[in-house]
């Protein structure tokens, strides 16, 4: 039987609850053999994020207690200045693990525009594309978008995943540390602590 693997991408500048409950979620409602956490390099999509060891190292510290909860490093190794496909990551893995199935995680409002992605063709071909929807997302707008890929690319298999709004983004840690506030509760303490020793978002 092949292993079954989610991959949840993103900055994780910092990682939180919020990532931490949709990645468990997953895990749960898929019946996962693991969530591979895959911190980016450079994205194209965002800019000044904090260093990738950093990130990196603030994921590894949240996810430590999980034993089906595992970091990658595919796209950090390639450096801080080449920007980062989701396409190519998904091909790294694959070539290294052929007999792995994976499940790549995606957020409802990313979805819509995948088709604006580098070789979409490629994820949909090589994963079974996981959207995670929040309470107020249109599921019927969903589906048509997924029907909508189905016949516009081969092989795709897309699976929809509920999960609680819990209300904590990246950002307001961000600010919140910025502006000398508390972000108890909303991130691992580990997380915490290692944002107020390397001084993280004071400027």
């Amino acid at each position: 039987m092949k292993k079954r693997v989610g991959l949840f991408g993103g900055t994780f500048d910092p990682i939180h609850y919020g990532h931490l409950m949709l990645a468990e979620n997953a895990y749960d409602s898929l019946k996962l053999d693991e969530v591979l956490f895959v911190v980016s390099g450079k994205s194209y999509l965002k800019s000044n994020v904090s260093k990738a060891k950093d990130r990196l190292s603030m994921t590894s510290l949240a996810i430590s207690d999980n034993p089906h909860f595992a970091l990658s490093t595919v796209e950090t190794d390639r450096g801080e200045d080449v920007d980062s496909y989701s396409y190519e990551t998904i091909l790294t893995l694959k070539s290294h693990n052929p007999d792995t199935d994976y499940y790549f995680m995606v957020g409802a409002d990313s979805f819509t525009y995948m088709d604006q992605w580098r070789e979409p063709d490629v994820i949909f071909k090589n994963t079974t594309v996981t959207v995670a929807f929040r309470e107020g997302s249109s599921i019927e707008e969903l589906k048509n978008k997924a029907k909508e890929y189905k016949e516009k690319y081969e092989n795709v298999n897309i699976e929809f995943l509920p999960f609680m709004n819990i209300g904590i983004s990246s950002t307001d840690i961000r600010n919140r540390v910025r502006e000398g506030r508390t972000i108890r509760y909303l991130t691992p303490e580990s997380v915490s602590l290692y944002i107020d020793k390397n001084g993280l978002f004071r400027a």
